[in-house]
């Protein structure tokens, strides 16, 4: 099982996302339980990303929703942010 880190900025941006779109609420919460179990899991589509998010990961919540992350260790994730793919 993955431990998940929740940083400050992390939570913000769950607040404003979770407010501006409530479906994306528990859509997030099924997939951080599978995540925490497999963060590779096919449905989760986690991917690298590149740019100016180059060392990063994500993986989808919905067609236009994203959750940022990093891997700290083999066994802990700080989860970094959360939004629509233009948003970063």
């Amino acid at each position: 099982m993955i431990e998940l880190v929740w940083g400050t900025s992390f939570r913000k941006a769950y607040k404003k996302a979770v407010k501006s779109r409530p479906e994306i609420e528990k859509k997030f919460w099924r997939l951080i339980r599978l995540f925490g179990k497999d963060p590779f899991f096919p449905s989760l589509k986690t991917h690298k990303l590149s740019g100016k998010l180059k060392g990063q990961w994500a993986f989808v919540v919905e067609y236009d929703c994203r959750v940022i992350f990093e891997f700290i260790d083999k066994d802990r994730v700080a989860l970094v942010d959360i939004g629509k793919h233009s948003d970063f």
